[in-house]
């Protein structure tokens, strides 16, 4: 029926399908005049899946597309979230075998970034730390629209009763998951084991993704991240990305940059060799009199990535213009910004390799994602303040394998 987008798979463990218990059970999109849902399965756990002879199990008058589908099971049912992409809508259905779908309700018109097309939806149940609540979250990725241009993803806070989703904020009001210019596509486990929720995300943007100036591929998954919802001071529900625990496992040799006080001169650190293809740098600082502080890496080609701390506006911001090759496309150079919280103290994980930069704030209320292609790695990190002083704490530097 056409090329197949984006969808979810489930293990279908009572065998509601039809196909025995235990069977893998896919749903996609399928394009070719039109974008219909389609469904195969697999009966030898994943390793090859039968196409289902009666598709499509789904179909609509309008585009819709990459259907996410989980078990509620306060009713026992199948529920499917699909993206109605140009309409800028969620349409939630449900269904007792997989195969038989009922339309049950929409979300999304008027809320949140009403920009090009809605796609690749996600629902899932996040615990509130530190409270013992839980309260829904809708993923919904958008292209273009994105808070800096083309790809991102965006989310809603709220409530489902297996038929209706109901937003805690009102319409105009939209939340970013990611303050990078390249995280899009996310998608969720469900039932992990310890009721964990871990998310992965495309590291790239529509808006250059076919011209990066890379060899034998052209993008890559963002480092998983575990989620939850956090009480920001405003009193409002957010969502919290934190790299997920088996991420440290990947950690190698560590560098210790000790305790250190940097002023507007900076103090540098070199990279060791042997962290460049790849490395995670932890930070822990205090900016006491300083406005903003910078972050920088850097290499001996004067390409840099300049991060800034803005203690008046509260803010994080990465600068990628001079990061390396940025002439491929004129959307990507740029800086992008992060809200954080109105502090002195700041607790950062940054991971970067050849091509990419995560940053996580410590306890993940904001990430960004960026690509960059420096032409050597970078092999200086550099602390500095525009006034002032800043003192960091710790600096450590982990090899990753």
């Amino acid at each position: 029926m056409g090329t197949i987008f984006s969808g979810s798979a489930v293990v279908d463990t009572d065998g509601s399908a039809g196909f025995g218990k235990e069977a893998v059970v896919a749903i996609y999109t399928q394009a070719d005049i039109s974008q219909m849902q389609g469904m195969s399965y697999s009966t030898d756990g994943g390793k090859s899946f039968i196409t289902y002879k009666k598709n499509p199990i789904l179909t609509l008058p309008y585009e819709a597309r990459d259907p996410k589908v989980f078990r509620y099971e306060p009713a026992g049912k199948w529920i499917m979230v699909l993206a109605s992409a140009p309409a800028h809508e969620v349409e939630f259905y449900s269904s007792d075998n997989l195969v038989d779908w009922t339309f049950e309700s929409k979300f999304g018109r008027g809320y949140g970034c009403q920009d090009g097309v809605w796609e690749c939806p996600d629902l899932m149940e996040l615990d509130v730390r530190g409270t013992g609540g839980k309260r829904w979250v809708l993923i919904c990725n958008i292209n273009p629209g994105g808070i800096y241009g083309g790809s991102a993803t965006q989310y809603f806070v709220g409530t489902f009763d297996g038929h209706r989703f109901l937003c805690d904020t009102g319409p105009g009001i939209t939340r970013w998951m990611d303050y990078g210019k390249d995280h899009y596509a996310a998608v969720s486990w469900h039932n992990a084991p310890g009721g964990r929720h871990t998310m992965l995300a495309w590291m790239s943007n529509w808006q250059y993704a076919a011209a990066v100036p890379t060899t034998q591929y052209r993008s890559a998954d963002t480092l998983p991240r575990d989620v939850e919802l956090y009480r920001g001071d405003d009193g409002e529900l957010y969502l919290a990305s934190v790299p997920s625990p088996e991420v440290d496992l990947a950690r190698g040799k560590m560098t210790s940059f000790g305790a250190f006080t940097a002023s507007k001169k900076g103090v540098s650190k070199v990279v060791p060799e042997t962290s460049r293809d790849a490395c995670e740098l932890d930070i822990e600082l205090t900016a006491d009199d300083a406005e903003r502080v910078y972050i920088t890496l850097s290499n001996g080609n004067n390409e840099r990535v300049v991060m800034t701390y803005d203690l008046k506006a509260s803010t994080f911001s990465m600068d990628r213009r001079e990061s390396g090759v940025t002439g491929f496309s004129a959307d990507f150079p740029c800086i992008t910004t992060a809200p954080c919280a109105d502090s002195k103290q700041l607790s950062l994980r940054l991971f970067f390799d050849h091509s990419s930069l995560e940053v996580f704030e410590g306890e993940g209320r904001f990430t960004m994602t960026n690509l960059v292609f420096p032409t050597e790695p970078y092999d200086t990190l550099t602390i500095s303040c525009d006034t002032g002083k800043a003192r960091v704490a710790s600096a450590k530097l982990y090899e990753m394998k």
